[in-house]
């Protein structure tokens, strides 16, 4: 699997759940039945199942989040969690993915209202967070579990998420619903994302495009990353496109790396590149690649088809909303390039 949580800290240095709830404790199911969908064409159910308020939810990695009342002051330390209350109708009290929150995709203008959390990705300032008075923090896995005590002196949980498929990160949402008592808007978003997902894998089957082999990639020209077939991003391209990317290994910090010749060896027709700038005189990866003369041979590079993303809603979005601006993007521009 990729290692998302470096890739995610360095998208940040670029910038690197009330009365509707009832008294049942039982968590909600997490997703509607779903065919099982790793592979291209695989089918995907588009109806969402029925979505209980609760105060008491079971995440998709098995954690419990038990909370005394519905949160209404949410502060987001992680895309998914913006992402999710974006499609829930709801603004964050505060966030540390300004960037990502701001995109038309998400809260746009009215995201730029939203108090942002001082601090580097996995080390923010907790005294700002408690300043904000939230009834519940959400993070990332494995990143931000050591604010978890700073935080709860404020006597709000930290919940960390941390999805690898589309499917959790729907079960994120749907959990996010309940404990808010916005499970109309959940489900509502759930059908919405499922329907757009169903109707492109149909589209790239009818036009052909699920022949075309994509490549999602990110980093230097001295240490390409990819988002491997293993990656949420990963895995849901490999439902609409052809994507012979596995993670090479069980390490985390190498099994995503890939060399120009390894690259080559794959031929990608259209490649997706979210690049990660640091200084205003760096270049994107794209064009640190361009003279590259192994580059030069791939196909996507022969026809024009390499195509810089926007980092942050690739990179760390996560949730339905950001999936879904994916799909429409690379659907978009795959149909746009030579058929394979």
């Amino acid at each position: 699997m990729r290692p998302s949580r470096t890739k995610i800290g360095l998208l940040s240095l670029v910038t690197a759940s009330a009365a509707v709830v009832s008294a049942c404790t039982a968590a909600p199911p997490a997703t509607a039945p779903t065919t099982p969908a790793a592979a291209t064409g695989a089918a995907v159910e588009v109806n969402a199942a029925p979505l209980a308020p609760s105060l008491s939810v079971t995440d998709p990695a098995g954690q419990n989040v038990t909370l005394p009342k519905v949160p209404e002051r949410i502060v987001c330390l992680t895309g998914l969690c913006d992402d999710a209350l974006t499609e829930l109708g709801l603004k964050p009290a505060g966030t540390s993915n300004a960037v990502l929150l701001t995109l038309p995709q998400l809260a746009g203008e009215a995201g730029k209202q939203v108090p942002v959390v001082p601090g580097s990705f996995g080390q923010e300032d907790a005294e700002a967070i408690g300043a904000l008075k939230p009834d519940l923090v959400i993070g990332l896995s494995g990143v931000h579990d050591g604010l978890r005590p700073a935080v709860q002196k404020f006597n709000a949980p930290l919940w960390t998420v941390n999805p690898s498929s589309w499917e959790q990160s729907v079960g994120y949402l749907r959990n996010l619903g309940a404990l808010t008592g916005r499970t109309e808007q959940a489900v509502a978003a759930e059908k919405k994302f499922r329907t757009k997902l169903a109707q492109a894998i149909e589209t790239s089957e009818q036009k052909g495009l699920n022949k075309q082999t994509v490549l999602l990639m990110f980093g230097s020209a001295d240490s390409i990353g990819v988002d491997t077939a293993d990656s949420i991003n990963g895995k849901l391209l490999g439902q609409l496109f052809g994507y012979p990317f596995p993670a090479k290994g069980g390490n985390v910090e190498t099994a995503n790396i890939y060399s120009v010749e390894e690259i080559l060896a794959k031929q990608p027709t259209v490649v997706f590149v979210y690049s990660l700038i640091f200084a205003s005189t760096d270049k994107k990866l794209s064009e640190q690649l361009a003279a590259n003369p192994v580059w030069k041979q791939v196909k996507a590079v022969q026809s024009g088809q390499v195509h810089e993303v926007v980092p942050k809603l690739w990179g760390s979005g996560r949730g339905t909303r950001s999936l879904g601006a994916i799909i429409d993007e690379a659907m978009a521009k795959v149909s746009a390039a030579p058929a394979a």
